[in-house]
C-alpha cells in the first residue's frame, strides 16, 4: 500500500474504530475526485469520519444541517449591498470548502438539493448571472437517514447520479465500541487530530492517480456490467455512461490505494456494488418480492466472463 495513503488511514482511524474498509472507499473517492452518499442510522460517526478526513487533511471543513427551511442561498452565498461603496457584495456560503458534510440532505427540499449539482459535477457555482469556482480538492460527503422517511424528500436521479460511491458504515463490532467507551468517555480524539497529508499533495496524487493503467479488457468489463443493467428484466432504468465513468475512475484510485499502477478485475468486483447500487431503479414486481439492487448486482456480475 502505497505509504501516505497507509498514514492517512491510520490518522482517521484514530477516531473511527472498526471501520478500514469504509475509510478506504472513502479515500478511494477522494483520489477520484467524487462524492459519496452516506446512509446509515443516526450515531454510527458519519460527522467524526468526515471532521477526521478534513483534519487528516489539514484542509478547510465545512458542514450544513439540511432542514426543510434551508434555502439555496444558506449554501452558495449571497448579494449583500455594501453602502459604503454603493454596490452589491457577494458572501460565499459553506459550499465553498475542501471537505463539505452535506448532513441530512434529504430533509430539504429539492430545490436546495439541486444547488449542489452545479458544484459537484463542474466544480463552480453561479449566483446571479456570475459563475465563482469552488476551490480544489473538493469534496461532498452527504448523509441520509434510511428509516426516517417522515419530513424528507428523497433525492432524484440527478443528484443519486453524481455521488460516485454510497455506502453505509454500519454498527461497529464489540472490540471496535469498547474502544469507543473508552476514548470517548473523557475527551474527543478529534481534537488531538494532526494532519498528515496537504491539499498540495493531495492534488499531486490525484494527478498520479489519473497515470494508473487500464486496461482493454477492464474497460469491456465495466462496459458489459453497464450494459446488463440496462437489458436487464429486474432493472427498470440502468446505470448511465457517468456511472461506468465513475466506476473506471474509481478502480484506477482503488489500484493506487493498493499499490499498483494497473487495475485489476477484482478492483472492479470491491467497487461495484457501491458505485452501481444507488444508480439503478429496480421494476415494482422486483421490489415487491423482496430482492434487493445488491442481489440484482451480484446476479449480473456472477454471469460476466472474467
Amino acid at each position: 500500500m502505497n505509504k501516505k495513503i497507509q498514514n492517512l488511514i491510520e490518522n482517521i482511524d484514530k477516531v473511527i474504530f472498526g471501520k478500514k474498509k469504509e475509510i478506504i472507499d472513502i479515500i478511494t473517492c477522494l483520489l477520484a475526485e467524487g462524492h459519496i452518499l452516506l446512509e446509515d442510522v443516526p450515531g454510527v460517526g458519519k460527522t467524526n469520519l468526515v471532521h477526521g478526513l478534513a483534519k487528516s487533511l489539514d484542509s478547510e471543513f465545512g458542514r450544513i444541517q439540511f432542514t426543510p427551511d434551508l434555502l439555496p442561498s444558506d449554501i452558495t452565498g449571497v448579494s449583500i449591498f455594501n453602502p459604503k461603496n454603493n454596490e452589491f457584495e457577494f458572501k460565499k456560503g459553506p459550499v465553498f470548502t475542501n471537505i463539505l458534510l452535506a448532513d441530512e440532505i434529504n430533509r430539504t427540499s429539492p430545490k436546495t438539493q439541486s444547488s449542489l449539482l452545479e458544484a459537484m459535477q463542474e466544480m463552480q457555482i453561479t449566483v446571479e448571472g456570475k459563475t465563482y469556482h469552488l476551490e480544489y480538492p473538493f469534496m461532498v460527503l452527504a448523509t441520509e437517514n434510511p428509516i426516517e422517511y417522515e419530513g424528507t424528500f428523497p433525492l432524484p436521479e440527478a443528484q443519486l447520479d453524481r455521488f460516485m460511491m454510497k455506502m453505509s458504515l454500519g454498527y461497529p463490532d464489540n472490540e471496535s465500541e469498547k474502544k469507543i467507551l473508552r476514548n470517548y468517555a473523557k475527551k474527543t480524539p478529534i481534537e488531538e487530530l494532526k494532519p498528515v497529508l496537504n491539499l498540495k499533495e493531495i492534488r499531486e496524487i490525484q494527478k498520479e492517480v489519473q497515470e494508473v493503467h487500464v486496461s482493454s479488457e477492464i474497460e469491456d468489463i465495466i462496459v458489459k456490467l453497464a450494459n446488463n443493467t440496462r437489458n436487464h428484466k429486474d432493472i427498470k432504468l440502468g446505470v448511465s455512461p457517468r456511472g461506468s465513468l465513475l466506476l473506471y475512475k474509481a478502480s484506477k484510485s482503488f489500484a493506487y490505494i493498493k499499490g499498483r499502477d494497473f487495475v485489476l478485475p477484482d478492483d472492479i468486483k470491491k467497487l461495484y456494488l457501491s458505485v452501481f447500487s444507488h444508480r439503478i431503479i429496480l421494476r415494482p414486481e422486483t421490489r415487491f418480492n423482496n430482492i434487493s439492487s445488491q442481489e440484482v448486482l451480484m446476479k449480473i456480475f456472477s454471469k460476466l466472463e472474467i
